[in-house]
């Protein structure tokens, strides 16, 4: 039993050893077989990755040179230019020594001249010299005395020639300026608006019966002669049917009267002691009106800064006249009309608005005054503390004061011009209006003419003529013959232009 044992261990165990045997050969048989695939695949790898630096080399190689080959390009054209440039500067450098030894010859010759010139001097100084004491011997007079003749014959020639320049300049810039104050007055009138005359002494207070006549009368009259003495008017009842007439110099006691009529009439009771309640309301209404007024001016005009007693007379100015001028609109025009001038000849158009607005506060006094207007409303002017210049502009423009500065002028201009303007006043206003319908009636007295206006005060007329009717040709011989005609028939003050228009009009109507 245990030899059976034995044997069956011993047999294991050379089975166990001769299977070991043939398990490492066959492993050592498939490593070494691994070993040589790996080594075959290594073999392969580094065959291709050789390739591929060998290919790497090659195309860096190709780069290297390319771009070795592009610096070396780059060096000879650098070379190229250094030789075209030290080309250049070896000719400019030869330009140089050409031209400096071309400016050395003319230097020496230069020189030359200059000796032989200095040389001729010096001849010619003897020369003049000999030819002076020939003078002097043959004349008898030194050379001094015969500069100081000829500077006194050049001195009297040069004086002559100097006035009669000097008058020549003088014609030339009156004339000018003639021409030039012209155009400054003719273009500061067109560019200010202009006002008609108005009503002077009288205001008409319309009634809707004459039944209220009566009343306003009173018993015996005592309720007009109340109101007379309140209002210092003159009240005018008479057959005019539906219309009573206030009568006074002084506007503002003719608007305080019709205002208080109107209050009277309205409210329906007429009695002495309401009379005077009324008047003095209303009189009261009419100051702070004049002073509105007066400031609203100001405003409009853009004069800023003026007392308010000044504000206050110039309100009241809305309520006097002067040869039917409204003196209000005359301070106004007269103000734009000093502003525009003050411009064109480059004053302040501030202080010359100021001064001819304040220009007439001397015709609307509170109490009468024993001086003239003009030197009153200087007076007053300087007693609300306006500038000098303003004062004296006020005071000198009708010449009864020294005119000191430029702004005298102006105003006096300005005023003038705002009075004697056509329409201005009165007295010349019908012949104004009868110049102009004159102007129109000869102009449409030729065929063809449709419409004529007379513009710019009358210094233009402008005529309208039917384009069918007349033809380019034909409109020039009518102008010519219109100013001939007007130049022949008519009198006016400077001239008039005639502007024939001729035009073609087409109208449609898209439906």
């Amino acid at each position: 039993m245990v030899t059976a044992i034995i044997v069956s261990l011993a047999c294991l165990i050379i089975g166990c050893v001769g299977g070991y045997a043939i398990f490492r050969y066959i492993l050592t048989g498939n490593y070494k077989e691994m070993i040589n695939e790996a080594k075959k695949e290594a073999e392969v790898i580094k065959q291709k990755k050789m390739l591929e630096v060998k290919e790497k080399f090659l195309n860096k190689k190709a780069e290297l040179e390319k771009e070795v080959q592009q610096r070396n390009q780059q060096i000879q054209q650098s070379e190229n230019r250094l030789k075209q440039r030290e080309i250049s500067l070896n000719q400019r450098q030869d330009d140089l020594n050409r031209k400096k030894n071309e400016l050395e010859n003319e230097r020496k010759r230069i020189e030359s001249q200059q000796q032989k010139l200095i040389h001729k001097e010096e001849e010619l100084e003897q020369l003049q010299e000999q030819e002076r004491i020939k003078l002097e011997s043959l004349s008898g007079l030194s050379a001094e005395e015969a500069k100081e003749r000829l500077v006194e014959s050049l001195k009297e020639e040069a004086k002559t020639d100097a006035a009669s320049y000097i008058n020549e300049i003088m014609d030339e810039a009156k004339l000018t300026a003639n021409k030039e104050a012209k155009r400054i007055v003719i273009q500061t009138i067109q560019r200010v608006a202009t006002e008609t005359a108005i009503e002077n002494s009288v205001t008409v207070f319309h009634i809707d019966n004459d039944e209220v006549k009566g009343r306003i009368i009173g018993r015996e009259g005592r309720n007009i002669r109340a109101l007379e003495a309140a209002t210092g008017v003159e009240i005018v009842v008479d057959d005019t049917p539906e219309a009573i007439v206030i009568s006074a110099f002084d506007p503002v006691r003719r608007e305080i009267c019709r205002l208080a009529l109107h209050q009277l009439v309205a409210d329906g009771r007429i009695h002495p002691a309401r009379i005077e309640e009324v008047v003095a309301k209303v009189t009261k209404q009419v100051e702070e009106e004049i002073i509105e007024t007066g400031k609203r001016t100001t405003i409009d005009l853009g004069v800023h800064g003026l007392h308010p007693e000044l504000i206050r007379i110039i309100g009241k100015m809305k309520y006097r006249s002067s040869y039917g001028q409204n003196l209000l609109q005359h301070a106004r025009e007269t103000a734009n009309l000093c502003a525009v001038m003050a411009a064109e000849l480059g004053l302040n158009p501030k202080k010359a608005k100021r001064a001819g607005l304040l220009h007439d506060i001397g015709k609307v006094p509170d109490e009468e005054p024993e001086l003239p207007h003009a030197l009153y409303g200087a007076k007053l002017a300087e007693k609300y503390k306006e500038k000098a210049d303003i004062c004296n502009a006020i005071g000198a423009h009708h010449d009864e004061m020294e005119m000191t500065s430029l702004l005298a002028p102006i105003v006096q201009v300005c005023d003038a011009i705002s009075g004697a303007r056509p329409g201005a006043r009165r007295e010349i206003v019908e012949a104004y209006i009868k110049r102009l319908n004159d102007l129109e009636n000869i102009a449409m007295s030729y065929p063809g003419v449709t419409k004529t206006y007379a513009i710019q005060a009358g210094r233009e007329l402008r005529v309208i003529v039917g384009a069918d009717k007349i033809d380019d040709k034909q409109t020039e011989n009518l102008s010519t013959e219109i100013a001939k005609k007007i130049q022949d028939e008519m009198t006016y003050p400077g001239q008039v232009k005639i502007t024939v228009i001729r035009e073609t009009r087409a109208v449609s109507y898209a439906k």
